[in-house]
């Protein structure tokens, strides 16, 4: 099955293209994803997958990340907005901006750990740090 017939295949020929391009069932997920990682795939047979050093170069950035750890390295993925990142919330008539830091948040030059702590600051009350700034997760939550 050619790329462009993915977009028009019925998702039970996509399970049957994956299944044969991967030798296993398909994972459980939505079209798009059946799609997009069919489309990679016959692409990587037609024309070779990343190079070796492309390999080792992306593992020891992974590394980076979690020291190797490879229990970290599943259970990372807490959507944390980039480092750098500045959130901008307006309450009460006053803006206030945080900076997302790589290991927390910075809100008024002081470091806080958590979204809700600063929004706690600001509020005076308890609240969905997450919520309060508008920022949903990649899953469709917030």
């Amino acid at each position: 099955m050619a790329i462009a017939a993915l977009k028009a295949a019925t998702t039970p020929d996509l399970k049957q293209q994956w299944r044969e391009l991967f030798g296993k069932g398909p994972p459980p997920h939505n079209r798009a994803y059946l799609q997009s990682r069919l489309a990679y795939r016959i692409q990587e047979l037609a024309y070779g997958g990343l190079k070796p050093e492309t390999l080792r170069r992306l593992e020891a950035l992974g590394e980076q990340l979690d020291g190797g750890n490879v229990v970290l390295r599943r259970i990372r993925g807490d959507d944390k907005p980039v480092t750098g990142t500045r959130l901008v919330r307006q309450y009460q008539g006053v803006d206030h901006t945080v900076t997302v830091l790589p290991d927390g948040y910075e809100w008024q030059g002081r470091p806080y750990r958590s979204l809700s702590a600063i929004v706690r600051a600001i509020t005076g009350t308890r609240w969905n740090g997450w919520t309060f700034f508008g920022i949903k997760t990649r899953r469709g939550g917030a």
